[in-house]
Formats: structure tokens, sequence, C-alpha cells
């Protein structure tokens, strides 16, 4: 008799039913606050070509969705940083009081690099054109050797981390690597881009295989979107 057939014995139809639905991500609503979790812009299973369906549901809806409701948490008593934008408060990181500031480093964070991370992917992957294209040649080496440094330099993240594009108001472009939920915005900086390297954004598919991950995932990349973000970064105008 089949583990799947006792099981059935033991607690029915019904039972079953309510077994697998437990191991469906549940698909969250934003938690409220003054933050909130912004919708993914497609569906989770548009970055097949990268990232699996079942752990984009899982890191939007339930990663993303714990450092909006924890940052929540972390201002409920501060209102002058409740209405703040999350960026800026981590702009300012060192005046955030003492009590809240490991909080809203790890959690404000999350919700500035997860809230980009979604926006940058979604496309086609290929290569960025114009003014994008021109800064990564003229600051980056060209594509090829971007691409190969920016591997390199997430699968160098020990532990959990990002690496990021920066990007100065000025336009120009250099990779940074940051451990946990640390950004480029702690440093003052902006970010024009980045990947996640903790290990839920990509073990369902690859297991320890993080080099495959940063491989793949050029080929889900939007880069009207991050040309976007590089206008933006350029006018002052971009946010997370």
């Amino acid at each position: 008799m089949t583990t799947m057939h006792r099981r059935g014995l033991l607690f029915g139809a019904a039972g079953l039913a309510a077994m697998a639905a437990t191991r469906r991500p549940a698909y969250a609503q934003a938690p409220a606050g003054p933050f909130t979790l912004p919708a993914l812009p497609y569906a989770p299973n548009a970055n097949e070509r990268a990232i699996d369906a079942m752990t984009m549901e899982i890191h939007h809806g339930r990663h993303h969705a714990a450092y909006v409701a924890n940052l929540n948490a972390a201002v409920k008593d501060h209102s002058a940083l409740a209405q703040m934008p999350v960026d800026e408060i981590l702009m300012r990181l060192s005046q955030v009081p003492e009590a809240v500031r490991t909080a809203i480093r790890n959690n404000g964070g999350g919700h500035a690099n997860h809230s980009m991370f979604w926006e940058i992917m979604g496309g086609e992957g290929g290569e960025p054109t114009g003014d994008l294209k021109a800064a990564i040649d003229r600051d980056l080496g060209g594509m090829e050797k971007f691409r190969t440094d920016f591997n390199t330099a997430g699968t160098r993240v020990f532990g959990s981390g990002w690496v990021f594009v920066a990007v100065t108001p000025g336009g120009n472009l250099s990779l940074v690597s940051k451990p946990n939920q640390d950004t480029p915005l702690m440093d003052g900086g902006r970010v024009l881009m980045g990947n996640d390297v903790w290990e839920h954004a990509y073990y369902l598919r690859y297991q320890n295989r993080r080099a495959d991950y940063l491989t793949a995932w050029w080929n889900v990349l939007n880069w009207e979107k991050i040309a976007a973000r590089y206008e933006a970064a350029k006018n002052g105008t971009l946010r997370v």
C-alpha cells in the first residue's frame, strides 16, 4: 500500500485536499500599514526561463510580504518614519532611532530591494540600447564583461545577499555587493538593478547551483524598465 493511499484511508478525500492546499503558496494581500506590498507586474510564471512560478509566489507573497509587515510594525510608533518613503529612510539610516534601526535596516532594505527586483524582470532578456548601453560600455566594460563580473560578484556573496548596479545622479554605474538586505541606498546611492542571491530566490529549481541561477536570470530582464530607471536616476525621480 502506497504512502498516499494509507494517508487517503486515514484522512479521507477532504483531508487530502486540505494537505494539498497547505503545499500551495498563499498569494498574500498587501499588509496593512503605511508601506504596502506591490503587486507583481506580471503573472508568477512570466519568468519561467529563469525562475519557476512557485518560487515567485513564495518569494513575493511570503518573503516580501513579511518584510513589509515587519517594517510596518517597526514604524508603528514613529510617525515621522511612517510618512517617509522607504528609500529616504534607508538613506538616513544613521538618524533612525536605535531601538528600531536594525528592524528597519533588515525589513526596509528587504522591501526596497524586492520592489526593485520585481520591476526589472518579466522581460525577454537580450541587451540594452541607447544611453544605458553607452553607460555600460563606458563604466562596466561592455555587456559581456558586465555579465561576467556581475555573475562573479553574485557567486562570491557569502551566505545571503545581493549584487547590484549602483547609479549616481550623473549616470555613472558601478557594481556593488551587499550582505543580507543591505542596499546602496544606505550609502547614499541609487539602485539601477540587482539580483537576489538569498537561497529562497532560487533553491526550488537550482538547489545549491547559484551560478546557474545567476546565468539564467539575464534571460528574463526587462531592459526597457531598467532603462527607465536609468533615466529616472539621472533626473532625480528614481525611487526604490
